[in-house]
């Protein structure tokens, strides 16, 4: 390890579904965030951690930015807000494809209301899908909005356009300081952990419409059979009855769907066999109970007192 090493947090912010687990995992060379074409995919911040010989970057990849419609909506807002504090510099990701939304406008008056602000870099994603003139006119639009950014650098996630520049301006934005985790750990999930956000992430995959954002997975069992891999047992818990029927599918195909592409993703995860077991279970209205978010692991913020 050089004497001038290099490490620190950074925040992954942005509204749903611009790329922000895509990139993390991308910038890794492995899978630890769920990623799905559908908005709302990343639940909780999770931290990706890049390790070299001359740096330690712990990526605090965020869940996206919103105007919330229930308590699980303003619960991950607050835990992506709250992901900003003591943090050494702020990725802020936007969708270059489209104009800057209202979401990302009140992203801008989020962090302009940050006292002590450290180092904000505004990268511009999917600029792989615009011409030069579109790529201009896109990037002088969210300096527009957002003119205290320190730096704005297109890139593209899934091709890797501008990735190595970006490590290159994390880095020279850290202090010098010794690493904060092993070389060798990538993530703070539990591996439990990871395997409910992918069995999430098929959800996502193969339901359709607004039923996906009523799923919470909870694994009930994860047993190690040595040689012969691991067992796990899960539940998808939905809101309605209705629902439950879609999930399971006529003859339970749609659920067997589901269990082969998330085994499929943990064996890839974990590096062996996974014999996965998954059951669906009504838990009505989970979205707006606070005691079910806390049960899932989110925090609701407190609701303010009417006079």
């Amino acid at each position: 390890m050089e004497n001038n090493f290099r490490s620190g947090f950074v925040a992954v912010i942005g509204r749903p579904n611009v790329g922000k687990s895509t990139l993390v995992n991308a910038l890794l060379g492995q899978k630890i965030a769920a990623v799905s074409p559908r908005p709302q995919t990343t639940r909780r911040a999770q931290l990706g951690i890049l390790t070299s010989d001359v740096a330690q970057i712990i990526f605090v990849d965020t869940p996206g930015l919103h105007n919330p419609h229930h308590k699980l909506g303003k619960a991950l807002n607050l835990n992506a807000e709250e992901a900003l504090d003591g943090v050494d510099l702020i990725l802020w990701l936007v969708d270059a494809s489209v104009n800057p939304t209202d979401e990302d406008k009140m992203i801008a008056s989020l962090l302009l209301e940050i006292p002590r602000r450290p180092p904000l870099l505004l990268a511009t994603n999917k600029t792989d899908r615009l011409t030069p003139e579109e790529k201009e006119s896109r990037q002088n639009a969210y300096r527009e909005i957002f003119p205290a950014a320190d730096l704005v650098l297109p890139l593209s996630a899934t091709r890797g356009d501008g990735r190595d520049a970006l490590i290159e301006i994390i880095i020279e934005n850290l202090e010098e300081r010794p690493p904060d985790f092993p070389p060798e750990q990538v993530t703070d999930l539990y591996e439990r952990d990871i395997a409910a956000e992918l069995i999430r992430e098929a959800c996502l995959i193969f339901l359709r419409h607004e039923i996906p954002h009523s799923i919470a997975i909870r694994v009930d069992e994860f047993t190690e059979r040595g040689d012969k891999g691991a067992y796990i047992a899960a539940t998808v818990f939905v809101e309605r009855d209705s629902q439950k029927g879609i999930v399971i599918g006529e003859g339970g195909r749609t659920l067997k769907k589901i269990g082969s592409a998330a085994r499929k993703e943990i064996e890839a995860m974990s590096g062996r066999k996974i014999f996965l077991q998954l059951r669906v279970k009504v838990l009505k209205d989970w979205r707006n109970n606070e005691n079910y978010l806390r049960r899932f692991g989110y925090n609701p913020p407190k609701e303010k007192k009417k006079r």
